[in-house]
């Protein structure tokens, strides 16, 4: 498995418009686009920062992934996961679990911008939620 880079940071927010403010109004980073991933249950807004981007990530659903962090975290949001660029998801996939490594997702679904994802089990990751990511 060969990790390309940081692809991306993931943030857990009650409101994607109200964190942009933050982002772009007072960071002054660029507001790259939003997409709403169905499938996942989540609005994201990308604001890149160097080879790397910030992934705000806001639920559409109160049952949605994203939801339930907030609610795990006494109702704050905050960072949710890191994602790895790779050049082969299945690949990666495969080695990790040949690896020992526990897997949310043994095969890669449809992330954000068309990307493929796949999600680490935190339990192998010292309780960071991993994703790794292939994009075309």
């Amino acid at each position: 498995m060969k990790i390309l880079k940081v692809d991306h940071i993931g943030i857990a927010v009650a409101s994607v418009d109200d964190a942009k403010k933050l982002y772009s109004d007072i960071l002054g980073l660029p507001h790259a686009g939003s997409e709403t991933v169905a499938e996942q249950k989540v609005t994201t807004a990308f604001f890149p920062v160097g080879d790397t981007e910030v992934e705000l990530l806001e639920s559409t659903a109160p049952d949605g992934p994203i939801a339930k962090f907030i609610e795990k975290n006494g109702g704050r949001g905050g960072v949710q996961h890191i994602a790895f660029r790779v050049e082969n998801i299945e690949e990666a996939l495969a080695e990790l679990k040949a690896k020992g490594v526990a897997l949310i997702d043994e095969k890669p679904r449809r992330g954000a911008g068309g990307a493929k994802i796949a999600f680490l089990h935190p339990k192998s990751t010292f309780g960071v939620l991993v994703e790794i990511s292939e994009r075309a």
